[in-house]
């Protein structure tokens, strides 16, 4: 890959985009994941993770019950511990919308929706504004909605780039992610331009994955997304937030993306209204994680609930 420009809507200047260097790329993620927290700040940091987190609920099976649910988790992930946060969001089908924007009205959280033709982002455009105006029309206050990588891939970056564009006018004062699934972009170099098209064309959240596929998010792709918005932020001043998602699991996976962010970006990134991390199996291990801080031992299999 040559160095190349995408125009910003915002500024209306030209951002460059710079090929990525493979080896150092991989060897500086490899080298932050044997970074350590040190047990006086592992409190801090499970609740930086879980007041920066998203829990999702993407099934054909979603009921209005299973969504009071969720977001009752979201509220109170440990009902017997009430210094444990909030979650930044619980994110659903724009159907659930009203029910998720109900079952929140007493909290900070946030509620997302995909739409937009999730998880493939292929129908025409008409369709997909249609389906984020909705979502918007039913109080979602964050939009998530997918890259399409048929056309990026394919060369057609005009297209990929005008259907963000027009996905972010539909969204009014909702917040934009656009889901670049890394997975599926095939190099460093397709993530890092996808990043900065995506950004330039009015993201407000760039994120990994849909959490749909096998290969999802890792450190080295989070990585790259990262660098990528350091250097849209120093060429535009413009400050994207970014989101890890599908296959974080762990709390040590959670910590792992916080050093990367830290590192890259700064502590200014170290919140919700710049970074997410979306898995709602990782509060689970997170909750438990807190339990053994306090108590010494890991508690037993029922102490949190199973999404």
């Amino acid at each position: 890959m040559s160095t190349s420009t995408v125009t910003s809507v915002e500024t209306g200047l030209p951002i460059r985009v710079t090929p990525v260097d493979e080896v150092s790329l991989e060897a500086r993620a490899s080298s932050l994941a044997t970074r350590s927290i040190k047990t006086t700040s592992k409190r801090a940091a499970l609740h930086l993770s879980i007041r920066c987190m998203d829990l999702t609920t993407l099934e054909g099976v979603d009921t209005p019950e299973k969504v009071a649910s969720l977001c009752q988790k979201a509220k109170r992930p440990d009902p017997t511990n009430v210094s444990i946060p909030q979650v930044a969001a619980v994110c659903v089908y724009p159907e659930m919308v009203g029910h998720a924007v109900e079952a929140t009205k007493d909290s900070d959280v946030k509620v997302a929706s995909v739409a937009g033709a999730f998880p493939s982002g292929l129908s025409n455009i008409d369709a997909r504004t249609a389906d984020i105006t909705d979502a918007v029309n039913r109080g979602a206050d964050e939009i998530d909605i997918v890259l399409n990588r048929s056309a990026f891939l394919a060369g057609d970056e005009k297209r990929a780039f005008e259907e963000i564009v027009a996905s972010k006018e539909a969204c009014g004062e909702a917040h934009l992610k656009v889901i670049l699934e890394v997975g599926e972009l095939g190099s460093y170099d397709k993530i890092r331009q996808a990043s900065m098209l995506a950004m330039a064309a009015g993201a407000d959240f760039i994120k990994t994955s849909t959490g749909k596929i096998s290969e999802a998010s890792s450190l080295p792709r989070m990585l790259c997304m990262a660098e990528a918005v350091r250097d849209f932020a120093y060429q535009t001043n413009i400050s994207v937030g970014i989101k890890a998602a599908g296959g974080i699991r762990t709390a040590k996976q959670a910590w792992h993306y916080l050093v990367v962010i830290a590192e890259t970006l700064g502590t200014d990134w170290l919140n919700s209204e710049r970074f997410r991390i979306g898995a709602s199996s990782l509060l689970n291990d997170v909750l438990l994680q807190l339990k053994r801080l306090d108590s010494g031992f890991y508690s037993g299999p029922d102490y949190v609930t199973v999404d």
